[in-house]
Parts: C-alpha cells; structure tokens; sequence
C-alpha cells in the first residue's frame, strides 16, 4: 500500500467530464452511481489489515534501544512546542499535527524502518498513527503510553489519567445483542477508486483532528443512549470484570471491522463509542472507522480512566504500571 501513497495525495484539481449526451436520446443509459463506501472498503481490506492492529505500537523501551543501536528510526514529537523543549527524546523532531503529512513527504518517510509517533499519553498519536497507516505509512507506529513512559517528568497524563470513577456503574452478564446488519456509510467525495476515495477521505479526517473523534467518560455517560457503544474486549473480561451498561461486545478475536464479519452492524445514524483498556487502540481504531465514513469515537484513557483498581485486581492486561512502564530515560532539551 505504501507504494501508492503519492497518487493519493495527488488528487485531480478537476474531475474529468463524462460523456456528453442530450437527455431526450433514448440510447444513453448512465452507470449506476458508485458505492463509494463499499468500493473503500474492499480497496482498505486488501491493501491494510487494521484488525491486526498490535503493529502500530511500539514501546518506549524498542525506542530506546532503537537509538542505542543507532538503528533506521525517525521519532516526531507531538506535544506542544513548550513542552517539546522541556524535554524529549533524543533525536526527536517536533512536529504539530497540521504538519504531519507535509513532514512526512519531506524527510522521505519509505527510507525509514520505523517512524515513531509521541505525544502525551499516546492516544493523539494512535489516531494520527491510524489515519497516516491509512494512507500507506506502513511504517508509522505509536509509542505506547507516550511521554508519559519516558520518564517521570512527563507522566502526569497517565498519573493523572487512571480513575475508579466508574466502578460502581460498570455491569457484568452477557453483551446485548449486535444492530442488525444495515448499510455501509455514504460517502460523496466524488471520486470512483479505491486510492482516490481513500484520499480524500484521509484528507477529511486529518482536517477534522483528534478533536472530532476523542470523548471523556463522562461524555459517555451523561448520554448513554446517544451513542452506540462498544466494548472491544474478550468476552470472558467483557462478562466478569464488566462493561458501561448497554455496551457491545466486540470480541477483537473475530475481526469485527471486516465487512464479512460484523462492519456493518455498526450504525450510520449515530455516533459510535468504542473503549479498549487504555485509550490507544481504541483511538486507532476510531480512526479507521472514520476514514470509511463513521462517526467513531474513542473513549479516552480506556477502562484505566473508568475502572483502575478493578483492572488491577483481576489482573487485566494495561493496567498503566507507573512501576514497570514508567522507565526513566534521559531527556534532551
């Protein structure tokens, strides 16, 4: 998919005309209209496996060891400028989010093994790391916790992040059942490919920033029956350590994403709210949806932001460790 990557960011200044023809000529018939959503879809799948999403991580750790190594790594800061120069990685270049495409193209991003994505708490990062693996940077990964796993000076975010605030309404059984299987999104970008659908798409959702697809807990549950919420867990932690009432569970083992599995339960007339352990996968996957036309939101800090010490006692896998992912790493300024 990477190869492809500067015809979608070249897009035709005009669309080229069709056929002219009188409309009292009886032998003209039109095409039918393009499923743009459906003819995404089937380009997305065949050129980008998103359900096997582990691959868009990496930890602060390989980071690390990738610049002791002197290994083929690029890493872009995120963070405000501000906060940039009170210390980040070494060899880091800052880069804001409006300029992340530009930035890329410029440094001939293919020539890298491993473009390393940090912002706060990694969930900025995972959205733009799943919109920018969209438009084939297969190379682009986000770092897992963010700054906050480089070292205490830059952990407030995960410090600050972990919650208990929603242990007394998180429910256990089995999940409600799944919409009925509806109709892909509709999408006009006017264009009738898979690469050139895809571009403008990516386009959308980079304008639209990290803004338009992030959403607190509270959000969520001030207005539970505003949004078709996902749980995207096992079903045994779904069922025993518990779940935002009415949620659905999304078992990641089944590729729920895939238009032969469950895609297209997802609703087209309403927000969808997906919430992972941590906020970071959840980002990313939000952002794939939104590339194919839904209305996705990631539900911020995950199940660590709503049920911490719950996560920790049953032994859930991302419980934020500030003993084990905060590793203390030097700084440049």
């Amino acid at each position: 998919m990477r190869a492809n990557r500067k015809y979608f960011w070249m897009l035709p200044l005009v669309m080229a005309a069709g056929l002219a023809a009188c409309d009292d000529d009886p032998a003209v018939v039109l095409p039918d209209p393009v499923n743009e959503a459906e003819v995404l879809v089937e380009y997305m799948e065949a050129n980008a496996d998103y359900n096997t999403h582990g691959g868009f991580v990496i930890k602060a750790t390989d980071v690390r060891t990738n610049i002791l190594t002197n290994a083929n790594q690029y890493v872009i800061d995120m963070r405000a400028a501000e906060h940039f120069s009170a210390g980040h990685i070494e060899g880091a270049t800052n880069v804001a989010w409006g300029d992340l495409v530009n930035h890329l193209e410029s440094i001939n991003a293919d020539s890298y093994d491993v473009i390393v994505l940090a912002c706060y708490s990694g969930q900025t990062a995972a959205y733009a790391a799943g919109i920018l693996r969209a438009a084939g940077y297969g190379n682009v990964k986000s770092m897992k916790w963010g700054m906050s796993s480089w070292g205490e000076p830059t952990s407030s975010p995960w410090m600050n992040g972990r919650s208990n605030s929603r242990a007394a309404q998180f429910v256990t059984g089995p999940s409600p059942a799944m919409n009925a299987e509806g109709e892909l999104p509709e999408l006009n970008t006017g264009f009738e490919t898979g690469p050139e659908i895809l571009a403008s798409r990516v386009a959308t959702v980079l304008s639209e920033g990290f803004g338009a697809a992030k959403k607190t807990n509270a959000d969520i549950f001030d207005n539970l029956d505003d949004y078709y919420i996902i749980n995207y867990w096992p079903t045994a932690l779904y069922e025993t350590t518990g779940h935002i009432p009415g949620a659905i569970q999304y078992d990641p083992a089944t590729r729920p994403f895939d238009l032969d599995s469950f895609l297209k339960t997802l609703p087209t007339d309403k927000p969808v709210a997906i919430y992972c352990y941590t906020g970071q996968t959840s980002a990313y996957l939000s952002a794939y949806l939104r590339v194919l036309g839904y209305d996705a939101k990631t539900i911020l800090y995950g199940a660590n932001g709503m049920i911490y010490d719950r996560m920790v006692a049953d032994g859930v896998a991302n419980a934020f460790d500030p003993g084990h992912d905060i590793m203390n790493y030097a700084y440049k300024y």
